[in-house]
C-alpha cells in the first residue's frame, strides 16, 4: 500500500532510509532537500520532449512515449542505485507535486513490496516550510555575532569551537563563499538562492534553543547569495564578540589563508575590477602591480589598510548593538585562534539567552 505525508519535520525525515527525488537534474540543481537523492524519472531533454509533444502533437502520443521512458528509467535506477537494498528500504518519494513522476516511482516500488510513502505536495511542500521559517519575523533565533576585521581568523576560531560542541552556525560554509571580494571557492559554484535557503533551513533545524548560536558577521550578502530576512534580522539585534590584530598579522593570514585566489593573478586582478569606483586608478593600478608581482601579503596590507578596514569602521558605526567582549590577538597564529576560541568558550558559558525556541 502507498502511503502519503506532507510532514517534513526533521524527526519525520529521519524515519526514512532514503528521501528520493525523481525530478529532472537540473530541477535537483537549483533546490532539493538536503541529503535527497536524485533519481530521475525522466531527464531534463526527456521531459522537454514529452512537454512539447504533449503541447503542440498529441496529449496520447506524450503520455505513450513518456510512460516508455519513465519505465526505462526506473528499471535502470532499480539495477543501479538502488540494487542492494532489501525488502525493509523504506524510502519517501517525491516530484514538483507529489503527482505522476512520484506516483510512478511509488507504483512499481509498491509492487516490489518496499513500505513507499509519496510525499503531498512534493518539492513545493518543502519550499513552503523553508519559506515560512526564513522570511518570518525571526524572533524565535537566539544569535551572537563574532565579528573582527578581515583577517582576523573568525572562520577558523568559528570551526575550532563547533569542534569543541559549542553551537555554530558557517553560513560562508552553506553559501560556499568566504563572503569578500576574493570569496569565491574556486572551482565551485555558489548554491542557487532556494538551495542556500533549504541547507540553512536544515542547519537551523538541528540547534539546541537553550543555547545561542555562534554566527559569524557577514553582510547581508554572502557572494551572490543574500541572507533571508528572519535571520539577518536575529544578526541585526545580536551582541557581538570582536577579534582585534595588527593590520600586519591580519596581513600574513589572508595571504595564508587566500593561497588559492594568489596563486592565479588574473582571478585578483579580476577580482580587483569590482572594487567599488572611490579608489582611484593609480591605487588599483597599485594593486594589480602587487598581484602581477606575486606580493600577496603586500596586497593583503593594502587592502586592509584602505579598502577593508575603512568599510568595516563604518558598518560598526552604524550598528547598536552590546558588545559583549574583545579579545586582542598578536600573530593570529594557530595558538593564537586557539586562545581566542577558549576565551569565546568562557564568555558563551555565561551569556544567559533570552529567547528559547528555534525554527522547527
Amino acid at each position: 500500500m502507498i502511503r502519503r505525508t506532507d510532514d517534513l519535520s526533521r524527526d519525520a525525515r529521519a524515519r526514512f532510509d532514503a528521501i528520493i527525488d525523481v525530478r529532472s537534474p537540473s530541477e535537483f540543481t537549483h533546490d532539493h532537500i538536503p541529503g535527497a537523492i536524485n533519481l530521475p524519472v525522466l531527464d531534463d531533454a526527456e521531459r522537454a520532449e514529452v512537454g512539447t509533444l504533449y503541447v503542440q502533437t498529441s496529449k496520447f502520443l506524450a503520455r505513450r512515449i513518456g510512460a516508455a521512458k519513465v519505465a526505462r528509467n526506473i528499471a535502470a535506477h532499480l539495477d543501479g542505485a538502488l540494487a542492494d537494498r532489501d525488502g525493509s528500504f523504506r524510502p519517501l518519494v517525491h516530484c514538483w507535486r507529489g503527482g505522476q513522476r512520484s506516483g510512478a516511482m511509488a507504483a512499481v516500488m509498491d509492487q516490489i513490496g518496499w513500505p513507499v510513502t509519496v510525499l503531498d505536495g512534493g518539492y513545493r511542500t518543502w519550499r513552503r516550510r523553508v519559506q515560512s521559517a526564513l522570511y518570518g519575523p525571526g524572533d524565535d533565533l537566539t544569535v551572537i555575532l563574532l565579528d573582527g576585521g578581515t583577517g582576523s581568523g573568525k572562520t577558523e576560531v568559528l570551526a575550532r569551537l563547533a569542534a569543541r560542541g559549542v553551537q555554530t552556525l558557517d553560513l560562508e560554509a552553506l553559501a560556499q563563499h568566504r563572503g569578500s571580494l576574493f570569496g569565491a571557492w574556486r572551482g565551485q559554484p555558489q548554491p542557487t538562492q532556494a538551495l542556500f535557503e533549504s541547507r540553512l533551513f536544515v542547519a537551523l533545524e538541528a540547534l539546541d534553543p537553550s543555547r545561542p548560536v555562534l554566527v559569524e558577521a557577514e553582510s547581508s550578502r554572502i557572494g551572490a547569495r543574500t541572507v533571508p530576512p528572519a535571520l539577518w534580522r536575529a544578526m541585526g539585534r545580536a551582541p557581538v564578540i570582536e577579534l582585534s590584530a595588527p593590520v600586519a598579522a591580519r596581513a600574513t593570514f589572508s595571504a595564508r589563508a587566500y593561497a588559492d585566489i594568489g596563486a592565479d593573478p588574473d582571478a585578483v586582478e579580476a577580482a580587483l575590477g569590482r572594487l567599488p569606483p572611490h579608489h582611484s586608478k593609480e591605487t588599483v593600478a597599485a594593486w594589480k602591480a602587487l598581484a602581477r608581482a606575486g606580493d600577496t601579503e603586500s596586497l593583503a596590507a593594502a587592502l586592509i589598510a584602505e579598502h577593508y578596514d575603512p568599510a568595516y569602521r563604518r558598518q560598526s558605526a552604524r550598528r547598536d548593538r552590546p558588545l559583549l567582549d574583545r579579545i586582542e590577538m598578536t600573530d593570529v597564529s594557530a595558538s593564537d585562534l586557539d586562545r581566542a576560541a577558549d576565551a569565546i568558550e568562557r564568555i558563551l558559558s555565561r551569556w544567559k539567552p533570552e529567547r528559547s525556541s528555534v525554527v522547527s
